[in-house]
């Protein structure tokens, strides 16, 4: 599979894609008003920035505790019924005189099943294309979360500003549940990948499982940490240039559209391990140059050309598919998922640890100079091998 064209007529796609686009409309619509009701119920910045990105670091629980269902439920109804339990958490945060425990109690509870759902989400996406079209159905959801960002973004502010942030909460509940009504009604009903019941247990068994490979574990590795320490440096970006942050924002978002256009649908089959290695290290080496405070051009050139190296993720996701078994995909994708979410607000602590004891410039740059480390230190355990394909005894465990 190598067109758009053949991508969206893939039966299940489409509706696919609608929901996850709904979906991601849903929580980027919500999160500034949340943010903004969370600020003036407090006037505490912290707590109005962990309203709109604490959630993430919640998917480690998620990760530890729920990953076993995203291979034993079916599709359908998990993902219908996780974008209902998301519009309702949206319209409850939406409920006036909502005590700020009780708002930061249903964000815990959401982040933690939000772990489930991109399990289910790229477990299914792997079913729907096969493991032949995931790599350009990846990079298309990767773009159109890209967008739907900036264009959410807008419209919550400008909903905030308009509305109220009540009102904009509920529509962010609207989003969620318009998402669940095309999940239902468009996806195909298909049975668990994997049996048995769901469970903690189950889920640290399974965990254990994807992690006993060594080719798997490199590759989880080289998934969560290099891309956590330079999201780390994007979190800078504010108290680094706080005029033109917004620039640079957006500058990044655009190097991430190129490098997953380019990489999902024009990078030949034979170039893909060939550049896996250089992409990697594309994602760090430019932010060194921020050691030397470069003037907003340079420093523009700088941030698009290292977020072109994010598209390496999708090559490491699709090297991924080909290590795992198939009834194991939903769990091993999740834990990707969870792992470098977690691991991206682990870098933005790390990154402004450092920047308050030196400068947002120099800590971009040392965060840079620690992940270019990382990758080289992986990078053996990362060499392509003929035909890589499951080992026995994972299809055996499994």
């Amino acid at each position: 599979m190598r067109t758009y064209q053949e991508l969206f007529r893939t039966p299940e796609f489409t509706p696919y894609f609608l929901a996850s686009s709904l979906q991601v409309a849903a929580s980027t619509v919500a999160g500034p008003a949340l943010g903004t009701l969370i600020y003036s119920s407090t006037g505490s910045p912290l707590l109005s920035a962990l309203a709109m990105f604490g959630p993430s670091l919640a998917q480690v629980v998620g990760a530890t505790t729920l990953l076993s269902a995203a291979d034993r439920l079916p599709p359908r109804a998990a993902l219908t019924g996780i974008a209902v339990l998301f519009g309702l958490g949206d319209a409850a945060q939406a409920i006036p005189g909502l005590p700020v425990w009780a708002a930061f109690t249903v964000l815990l509870a959401l982040g933690t099943l939000a772990s489930l759902g991109g399990g289910v989400r790229y477990g299914l996406l792997n079913e729907i294309l096969s493991k032949q079209g995931y790599l350009l159905g990846r990079s298309v959801l990767n773009m159109s979360v890209g967008l739907v960002q900036i264009c959410g973004y807008a419209a919550g502010g400008v909903l905030v500003s308009t509305v109220s942030p009540r009102g904009t909460l509920l529509v962010g509940a609207a989003l969620g549940l318009a998402a669940a009504a095309v999940a239902r009604s468009g996806l195909s009903r298909r049975a668990p990948r994997a049996t048995g019941r769901p469970s903690v247990a189950q889920t640290w068994r399974t965990n254990a499982l994807l992690w006993s490979s060594t080719s798997r574990r490199y590759v989880f590795l080289a998934l969560w940490v290099p891309n956590g320490l330079i999201v780390g440096c994007e979190s800078l970006f504010i108290p680094y240039d706080p005029r033109h942050a917004g620039a640079l924002f957006a500058f990044a978002a655009l190097g991430m559209l190129i490098g997953d256009t380019l990489t999902g649908r024009f990078l030949p089959a034979r170039w893909k391990a060939r550049l896996g290695s250089p992409l990697r290290l594309l994602l760090a080496v430019p932010y060194l140059a921020f050691a030397l405070r470069p003037a907003l051009p340079l420093a523009v050139a700088a941030v698009v050309l290292a977020s072109v190296g994010y598209s390496a993720s999708l090559l490491l996701q699709e090297r991924l598919m080909a290590l795992t078994p198939d009834e194991l995909s939903g769990q091993a994708l999740g834990l990707h998922s969870s792992g470098m979410l977690t691991m991206q607000g682990v870098g933005a602590a790390v990154a402004g640890a450092v920047a308050g004891r030196t400068s947002p410039a120099t800590a971009m740059a040392c965060v840079a100079a620690v992940s270019v480390a990382v990758t080289l230190a992986l990078a053996p355990g990362l060499r392509a091998r003929p035909a890589a394909q499951v080992p026995a005894s994972d299809r055996v465990a499994a």
